[in-house]
């Protein structure tokens, strides 16, 4: 229960952060502290899904894609893959 609420949070806040403009204006402006947060929020994540034996790939990836977001279109490129991934492993509830 607690893996998929993780999992939908962290999907709309990586949805947003891959928005083109805004996602990026709203980084830099409060300058790279939601990569910071969402590093946390998926390690976290991935504790508790792997925990509940749930499936913590969408974690990986937003791990990753908390690294490297600071890369202006690779950032916003893994952003979205992360939301993707987190969504449709919440959706299905795996």
């Amino acid at each position: 229960m607690t893996s998929n609420v993780l999992k939908w949070v962290a999907g709309g806040l990586e949805a947003l952060w891959g928005l083109p403009i805004i996602g990026g204006t709203l980084v830099v402006s409060l300058l790279w502290t939601p990569l910071l947060f969402m590093l946390a929020l998926h390690i976290v994540g991935l504790v508790f899904a792997i925990r509940a034996g749930k499936k913590p790939n969408g974690h990986v990836v937003g791990i990753i894609a908390s690294c490297l977001g600071w890369i202006p279109v690779v950032g916003m490129i893994m952003h979205i893959l992360t939301a993707i991934f987190l969504m449709v492993e919440a959706g299905k509830n795996e």
